[in-house]
């Protein structure tokens, strides 16, 4: 039987598109892993946002039509869409928080702006917001409404984000847009133009060491919660072990970005999550 036939549509986008998170999913329950693919191919269509319009205008209509999708599931009346055929069911199953689904259409607007995040501070915030809420979601699937679990998903979704982010330098290089904050390109000496033409120099490399720096503070934050969080939660928190391997990466590369090293995924991972799985920690 195909992959596909057995993943449903939304199950095969997220392992085509959403490759790490499609990973953690399997140590889900198989119950709810339909919940969770519906979750990650809901985000990877808001996500996507920035790269299928051609103006921001039209990047701001599809996200309303996404948050009226959403507005209408809660009000029991969902359109049809191949996503939210199965999210729909998914919120009703598992009392999905809608202030979640909210905050990352909210976030992904930043995307439609050109002009990089001010400070840190303001990265790190845009990181959480896209990617915190996702785990928190992924916590209500696994019947976690609260707690230090839900504190520590929202750390280990801005560290995923940050690093997530300073992985796609490269993409966003091409299209001359920038995610660094604009005070940390100045007193690192970032130089924009060899940035736009994909050449590495030791401004960006500063830069994005400072970011992944950030990154394992927000690591070390969550981990420091660990005996407040249940181990029925570590599946939906798994992900901090896949950032501690990208860290690694960049950190063995110099934080070159641009560096095959950094742009390939950990070859143990799937090891790693199993390891982390069993043990019960993230």
């Amino acid at each position: 039987m195909p992959t596909s036939d057995l993943l449903g549509q939304n199950g095969e986008q997220v392992r085509r598109l959403d490759h790490d998170r499609y990973l953690t999913c399997l140590f889900t329950p198989a119950p709810r892993r339909a919940a969770l693919f519906a979750l990650y191919a809901f985000n990877i269509e808001v996500a996507k946002t920035r790269e299928v319009v051609s103006q921001p205008l039209l990047g701001q209509i599809r996200l309303q039509w996404w948050r009226d999708a959403i507005g209408e599931i809660y009000d029991a009346r969902p359109r049809r869409h191949e996503v939210l055929d199965e999210l729909a069911p998914a919120v009703a199953a598992h009392q999905l928080s809608r202030s979640h689904f909210e905050t990352v259409i909210e976030a992904r607007e930043r995307d439609l702006e050109d002009e990089p995040p001010a400070v840190l501070a303001d990265l790190e915030r845009y990181a959480a917001d896209t990617a915190g809420p996702l785990l928190r979601l992924h916590l209500e699937v696994l019947g976690i409404r609260d707690g230090a679990a839900h504190e520590a998903a929202v750390k280990i979704g801005t560290a995923w984000a940050l690093v997530g982010l300073m992985r796609a330098i490269p993409f966003h290089a091409r299209q001359k847009r920038l995610y660094l904050p604009e005070d940390i390109v100045a007193a690192a000496g970032v130089e924009r133009g060899l940035l736009f033409e994909m050449k590495p120099h030791e401004g960006l490399q500063r830069a994005v060491a400072q970011v992944a720096d950030a990154a394992a503070s927000r690591l070390a934050e969550a981990r420091a919660l660990r005996r407040g969080v249940p181990r029925a939660a570590v599946p939906a928190l798994l992900s901090a072990r896949l950032a501690d391997g990208y860290l690694r990466r960049l950190r063995r590369a110099d934080h070159n970005v641009f560096a095959a090293l950094v742009q390939e995924p950990p070859p143990l991972r799937q090891a790693d999550l199993v390891r982390g799985a069993v043990l019960g920690r993230y």
